[in-house]
């Protein structure tokens, strides 16, 4: 991950802001007794300002279920700029939380949580702004090195990066790339291990993801009823949560 050549005031109070929130994150292993795990994902034109977030719940202890979904459209003017993707992402998830009919137990985040070149990923900014326990499970590495896991489902290595482990790569799916996860708030490593794998009956990515992915890009390509609203904090200044 390349940093901005140059620090714009944006850059350095989003910085700021990420630090702050940083620090309120908590590590500790995830609740045995999970039942619903929510999935966020987010979906956007790649030229254009409109953002759509989706959480979807599953229920766990009923073969992955549906339970409850909710999806919001927004306009972003925040600007991309590595390692802050959450300052794009996270405040359509946030609009999508407060339509959701029912909370999770936990989240599982498209995106990473330790994972990241500041130790704090969306999937860590995610829950601690919903103050909800979270986890990341990336398709790819924003940054770090590993070693491939066997090929059996299950297997996994550390994701190493400057000589710290700051999450792992987990094989979901025999013979299939493996997923990178990490823990985002009110999580750890192994628990968040044992959650993906368990939300991950079939395919390589795990199905409350799945499902959200799928439904913001539904709405993305329908853009049925929904107009996006400009969200005024982000054309320069960040919102504190």
């Amino acid at each position: 991950m390349r940093e901005p050549r140059y620090e714009t005031p944006v850059h350095a109070e989003a910085l700021r802001e990420q630090r702050r929130l940083k620090a309120l994150m908590v590590s500790k292993p995830l609740a045995k007794d999970l039942r619903f795990v929510a999935g966020a994902d987010v979906s956007f034109n790649r030229f254009g300002s409109a953002f759509w977030g989706a959480i979807v719940v599953c229920d766990l202890q009923n073969g992955m279920k549906m339970e409850a979904s909710a999806v919001a459209a927004m306009e972003v003017t925040f600007p991309y700029l590595p390692g802050l993707l959450a300052f794009r992402e996270v405040p359509v998830l946030e609009k999508a939380w407060k339509k959701l009919p029912m909370k999770p137990d936990v989240i599982l985040c498209d995106a990473h949580g330790t994972a990241h070149p500041r130790g704090f990923g969306e999937a860590a900014h995610l829950g601690v702004v919903l103050g909800v326990p979270s986890v990341g499970c990336a398709k790819s590495i924003l940054c770090g090195s590993f070693e491939p896991p066997a090929a059996a489902k299950g297997s996994w290595s550390y994701l190493v990066f400057e000589g710290r482990n700051v999450g792992a790569a987990l094989r979901t799916r025999e013979n299939t790339a493996p997923v990178f996860v990490s823990p985002g708030h009110l999580s750890d490593l192994p628990s968040s291990l044992s959650l993906v794998l368990a939300c991950s009956p079939r395919l390589r990515i795990p199905e409350p993801i799945r499902q959200a992915h799928a439904l913001c890009n539904e709405a993305r390509r329908e853009e049925k009823a929904f107009s996006p609203q400009r969200h005024r904090g982000h054309e320069g200044k960040i919102v504190r949560s």
